[in-house]
């Protein structure tokens, strides 16, 4: 009999999901990870160690029940890694486009783990719950998907004291920018989102679209690897207690830093001049002057 301890990692079918299974495996865990595709099995299965794909998309119902029949009796470990970013200004986010950024990110991650949970309690083991910087410091253009990890650092924060009685240890991850394919996708995805506003709002909104370009290029150039991400998970599968919450990167430790020590007015400040903008007396943000115009 294998004594290899077991983990469900969802969302490892690329980015920080594939890095955390593929770690997780070289380290002698079972993983089971939970892909969508079968370019995703094909890719999982060329990596060494233990991986276990399984059809799991976290909003699909049926496919959280079936994990029932897939997974091993008992459960060391579980990483909810799921994650989908619904952008813009938020008063052009559709009301789908809500519903489907907490689906995924909140109410599909909470499926999963309350189906697991029998078998976490029978191993003692860990949930961990990938959320982001953004579950602390909102930014600008992300509105849903920072109150979607806020909202899910709440539940984890619950569920840390409501499960410690039953030994279950629970954490969060908290990643700034890490080098993934959607930061990569990030300038079409600006581009395809103004061209959907009716014209009314593309104008009103224009200055906040080109701070953004700008604002995205200087974040991406800093970006983390993927496996940076990776060695803090497996790190909290394997130390005796795991840390409540783990910053990951420079520039989200330098968030934190700012959101503790500024007032909410000064915060504003900082993504009012990171975008180009300026508010007038009336609080309407405007483009700030060019300083190379005449």
């Amino acid at each position: 009999m294998s004594t290899a301890r077991s983990v469900l990692v969802t969302g490892a079918g690329r980015g920080i999901g594939r890095a955390i299974a593929v770690r997780l495996a070289a380290f002698g865990w079972h993983v089971y990870a939970g892909v969508r595709t079968d370019v995703a099995v094909k890719s999982l299965a060329e990596e060494r160690g233990t991986i276990t794909p399984v059809e799991l998309d976290v909003t699909v119902p049926a496919q959280v029940a079936r994990l029932d029949a897939v997974l091993p009796d008992r459960l060391d470990a579980l990483v909810n890694n799921v994650g989908i970013a619904v952008a813009g200004p938020v008063e052009t986010v559709a009301r789908d486009d809500m519903a489907r950024q907490f689906d995924a990110n909140l109410f599909g991650p909470l499926a999963v783990t309350r189906a697991v949970l029998p078998r976490l309690r029978q191993a003692r083991g860990r949930v961990v719950f990938i959320s982001s910087i953004n579950g602390r410091v909102s930014f600008p253009f992300t509105g849903l998907y920072n109150a979607s990890k806020f909202a899910v650092e709440a539940v984890a924060d619950c569920l840390r004291v409501e499960l410690g009685p039953f030994g279950v240890q629970v954490g969060l991850v908290e990643p700034g920018v890490i080098d993934t394919d959607p930061w990569h996708q990030m300038d079409g995805l600006i581009d395809s989102l103004e061209n959907a506003l009716e014209p009314e709002l593309r104008e009103l909104y224009a200055g906040h679209f080109a701070g953004e370009r700008r604002l995205v290029a200087k974040i991406r150039a800093g970006a983390a690897p993927a496996e940076t991400v990776a060695r803090v998970v497996e790190d909290a599968l394997s130390r005796r207690r795991m840390r409540p919450r783990t910053v990951v990167g420079r520039d989200a430790r330098m968030l934190v830093a700012l959101r503790t020590l500024l007032p909410a007015r000064a915060m504003d400040a900082v993504w009012t001049r990171g975008l180009g903008l300026r508010s007038d007396a009336a609080g309407v943000a405007s483009p700030a002057p060019d300083p190379a115009a005449p």
